[in-house]
């Protein structure tokens, strides 16, 4: 299991939300660049980019930060928010991004994932946001009655590399991942599942390696690695055994 330090863009700036509230933001940095370097310095394997202004605006936002970023580090980086079309997909790609993320279009364009597996095959993540197990889309602001575990079987039939799984309740509140829902999804396929949302402790990682075994194959971590509750270096030692 690895460990993704999360970089969330607004206006340019490394931000923070609860529960994916636009106005209840946090600014931890005016240089995302520096701030990728720091997570890379730290022992992030893997940098972990939204693009929240482009996740509510269905359109890229944040180009020029994302270039800079992806400039700064060596470690591969993923990327999600407002990526709607396979133009922009493409885009990113050449940009330097290692895999994209595919969120709100994974439901009401379900077509489009399945192209983009095709083009792109290895480089296509899709980002499942659950309320209660039933998917959230639109930066979170509407909640469908499609089931999760429904949607995440559907989109590995497609070919996608991996599932990012949000529980949305968690996500900025620092209580803890949603162990069980995390581990029911990820036994409800074959691919790998990254776990999202309310990391904040070692302990957090502990209970995510726990259920490594059923496909958990990494976690996302943000506030907890901005405000010092969780270390990443020691956070990254406990994913190595030592």
């Amino acid at each position: 299991m690895i460990i993704l330090p999360a970089i969330d863009l607004k206006d340019g700036r490394c931000v923070r939300l609860e529960q994916g509230l636009m106005d209840k933001d946090t600014v931890y940095h005016d240089d995302p660049a520096a701030q990728a370097r720091i997570w890379q310095e730290q022992g992030g394997e893997y940098l972990h980019i939204v693009d929240l202004d482009g996740a509510f605006a269905g359109v890229p936002k944040n180009r020029e930060a994302i270039q800079a970023i992806v400039a700064a580090i060596d470690i591969p980086a993923e990327l999600g928010g407002g990526i709607r079309d396979l133009a922009t997909i493409e885009a990113y790609l050449e940009l330097g991004i290692e895999r994209v993320i595919l969120g709100t279009v994974a439901k009401e364009n379900p077509a489009l994932v399945q192209e983009a597996c095709r083009l792109f095959p290895g480089r296509i993540v899709v980002g499942i946001d659950a309320k209660e197990g039933l998917v959230a889309i639109r930066g979170w602001a509407d909640v469908t009655e499609k089931k999760a575990t429904e949607l995440a079987k559907e989109m590995e039939g497609f070919g996608v590399a991996a599932i990012i799984y949000t529980d949305i309740a968690r996500d900025g509140m620092m209580q803890g991942p949603n162990i069980e829902a995390t581990k029911a999804l990820a036994e409800s396929i074959c691919i790998p599942v990254i776990a999202s949302g309310g990391v904040s402790s070692l302990a957090d990682i502990r209970n995510l390696l726990a259920i490594e075994a059923s496909g958990v194959s990494g976690v996302i971590t943000g506030k907890a690695i901005y405000t010092g509750a969780l270390d990443l270096r020691a956070a990254v030692a406990l994913t190595k055994g030592s």
